[in-house]
């Protein structure tokens, strides 16, 4: 069978990867991709970049399935235009993406169905904005409303902070449409996780536990980005917090969508805030998997991943399991010069490896000019590896890294720091 992934960063690379691994799939296409997928066993770039012209896409190719990487294309409605199609697709619909493309939606459908989350109050004018944070105090954290590709989110450690997001995202339209309207939350204390689950509109399938790292710089310390690594498993994640999860978070969640009338089917992941106590708390819901968090996690994932997914698409998740590799999983993001505020573009990449058992390294930010792989994006390249212990995989990561060279590359070297400091070493 023929498949196809919607995306070009690094996930979709990983997506399509792990399909392409399963005997029953001939090609995996990624439509737009990258140089990555381009260059990858398996997997072609298709040109086709709105919806409908992917929807011609697969009818031309006789694609058995659709999966969608990233979060516009389902705020856009693509899972409804493809089903009207008579295509089928992995995703939720437009209705059911409003859990991530719509902050106060998140919120209030969570107070609504008893889902634990922040306190919070919602804005379009900067006065009350102002005054909710001079009587709240800081810390404090300010969210755009809409999609802001992971710079819209503010954790403000004064009122200082606090007063210059809210100007820039309601007085000087510094995140345009997305920051028209926003969210400001309860500063919530602890260690955050991200849980990452196969929904089929009634039933979950949990993917292995996962932590990232979004500052910039060594210690968590710089602005907030994309993402510049991540691990699984989570050793904060414990089996009485997994359960925890499932019952207070997922399963609500689920429920939830089902009676407000917009079943939900995809991938849906919740990022947690985990306290001391092992209390979770929702700190938001993403309509897809992680960047970076799903490469370390396809790396760990031995099941067939379009089974998965086919179990999904027929509602029949209760009768699917994943089989997991034993040991951790960690990935290096690579990052262009002047990322995140002003990524450089054009600059050469060299010292690229071949795929080896125990690493794989997926491309984001990258694009071919004639042969040579240059950056054409904020995150580049992640650099995933396995490894027995955390500091395993940190050491394989961090060896592959080392030898892999584009002017004004920056990444972290500090990747997997919490899990050393209290779990698996």
């Amino acid at each position: 069978m023929k498949l196809l992934v919607i995306g070009s960063g690094a996930r979709e690379h990983a997506l399509a990867w792990k399909l392409s691994r399963s005997p029953r799939v001939s090609r995996v296409f990624v439509a737009p991709g990258n140089a990555g997928t381009a260059r990858e066993d398996g997997l072609a770039n298709g040109a086709a970049a709105s919806i409908p012209e992917w929807i011609d896409f697969a009818r031309k190719e006789v694609v058995a399935f659709t999966v969608v990487g990233p979060e516009a294309p389902l705020a856009e409605g693509i899972v409804d235009a493809f089903q009207a199609a008579g295509l089928r697709i992995f995703g939720p619909v437009r209705a059911a993406a409003r859990l991530e493309s719509s902050k106060e939606f998140a919120k209030s459908f969570m107070q609504r169905h008893g889902i634990p989350t922040a306190a919070y109050a919602a804005f379009s004018e900067a006065a009350p904005a102002h005054e909710y944070v001079e009587r709240n105090h800081a810390p404090i954290v300010i969210k755009a409303d809409g999609l802001a590709a992971g710079k819209g989110v503010v954790v403000a450690m004064s009122a200082a902070e606090a007063h210059a997001a809210v100007d820039a995202m309601l007085t000087e339209g510094k995140l345009g449409l997305a920051g028209t309207r926003v969210v400001i939350e309860e500063y919530l204390d602890g260690e955050e996780a991200s849980f990452i689950v196969l929904a089929d509109g009634r039933h979950a399938l949990p993917m292995a536990s996962s932590q990232d790292h979004k500052r910039l710089l060594d210690g968590d310390r710089g602005p907030n980005t994309g993402g510049m690594g991540a691990y699984s498993p989570a050793p904060v994640v414990s089996p009485a917090v997994h359960a925890r999860v499932m019952r207070e978070v997922i399963q609500p969640a689920l429920a939830g969508m089902v009676k407000d009338g917009t079943p939900y089917r995809g991938f849906l992941y919740a990022g947690l805030m985990i306290g001391r106590d092992g209390r979770v708390k929702v700190l938001e819901f993403n309509c897809r998997m992680g960047d970076p968090e799903t490469q370390p996690i396809l790396l760990r994932l031995k099941s067939d991943l379009v089974a998965l997914i086919e179990h999904a698409l027929a509602g029949s998740l209760d009768k699917a399991e994943a089989e997991w590799d034993t040991r951790v999983a960690l990935a290096v993001v690579l990052a262009a010069h002047g990322y995140p505020d002003a990524p450089r573009r054009g600059d050469a990449i060299h010292g690229l490896p071949g795929p080896e058992a125990d690493c794989h390294v997926f491309h984001s930010g990258t694009a071919l000019n004639g042969r040579d792989v240059v950056v054409s994006g904020g995150r580049v390249l992640s650099v995933t590896a396995l490894g027995g212990t955390v500091r395993a995989a940190q050491r394989r990561a961090y060896e592959i890294a080392e030898k892999i060279r584009f002017e004004g590359m920056q990444f972290r070297r500090d990747i997997g720091h919490r899990a050393l400091g209290g779990g698996r070493k």
